[in-house]
């Protein structure tokens, strides 16, 4: 079942006409959240990145859209589905129709898709840089749209490799994150992951990440830019997302990493989602 617009319904009965905004412009965005049966996992943090992307976008946020209004959506949307111990849940958010590029309304619709979750980290997890294409810099590359096709070319080509993702670069070449999250590079005791400025989505777990590091005395974490030179010399890779949290890599190019503190790091994640914080 999917929820559109507050109604529980079969995919096969949603109809989204041919003035879809999100199908002819990709005028929409979408938060990706994981939940866990009665919980969903940083929901407030979820919560205000989707409020300010629709502010930012110039959407009409609905009176109801509360952060309890939205959350009771999820819950009520996974409670339908068939029993799973994780879900991934997508929001979608797209203007209604109706104009070309000039909306006729700023006014919303919105759906709730729900997938079990079958993730798992993985022991062996190899990245490269993908070249062809560039995500430009600047704070609209930092919002979820559904303008997603840079990641699309780069999964293809990660695929076609035989590479579990790839590198996304901007146009001054530095590196961005990678085709589902965000990137970190640790080397000594010096933490590194892309500044927003660089453009990367504002992820949630990089947050939490930065949070972890933060709190820690043994490690310092730099938002800076990163030459894909830089990730050849580091002593760990690790990426982050909201359904995955922490993927250690295990090569890039040629370079073997061990993962001594991305699991770490990932271990402090788990006792925050299950604290709720």
């Amino acid at each position: 079942m999917i929820n559109f617009n507050g109604a529980l319904q079969h995919p096969e009965t949603i109809k989204l006409t041919s003035e879809n905004r999100a199908f002819k412009y990709g005028d929409a965005i979408f938060e990706t959240v994981k939940v866990i049966p009665h919980k969903v996992i940083f929901w407030e943090d979820h919560y205000f990145r989707l409020m300010s992307s629709m502010r930012m976008l110039r959407m009409k946020i609905p009176m109801e859209f509360t952060l309890e209004f939205l959350e009771n959506e999820i819950l009520k949307t996974v409670a339908v589905q068939e029993n799973a111990i994780s879900y991934r849940v997508r929001i979608n958010i797209f203007r209604k129709d109706g104009g070309f590029y000039t909306p006729k309304t700023n006014k919303i619709d919105f759906s709730i898709q729900v997938y079990e979750n079958l993730y798992q980290t993985k022991d062996s997890y190899s990245l490269d840089v993908f070249k062809d294409f560039y995500n430009y810099s600047g704070l609209l590359s930092t919002v979820k749209t559904n303008n997603r096709m840079l990641n699309t070319l780069a999964s293809i080509f990660a695929e076609e490799n035989d590479l579990d993702n790839c590198i996304l670069l901007n146009e001054k070449k530095g590196v961005v994150e990678v085709t589902n999250g965000n990137i970190f590079i640790v080397k000594g005791t010096v933490i590194k992951t892309p500044a927003l400025d660089q453009g990367c989505i504002k992820g949630i777990i990089r947050s939490k990440v930065i949070e972890i590091v933060l709190k820690n005395n043994d490690f310092t974490i730099e938002e800076t830019s990163i030459s894909p030179f830089e990730i050849q010399k580091a002593d760990e890779v690790f990426i982050t997302n909201a359904i995955i949290g922490v993927q250690p890599i295990s090569s890039y190019k040629k370079k073997q990493f061990i993962s001594k503190v991305g699991t770490r790091i990932a271990n402090n994640l788990k006792l925050l989602q299950l604290a709720g914080s």
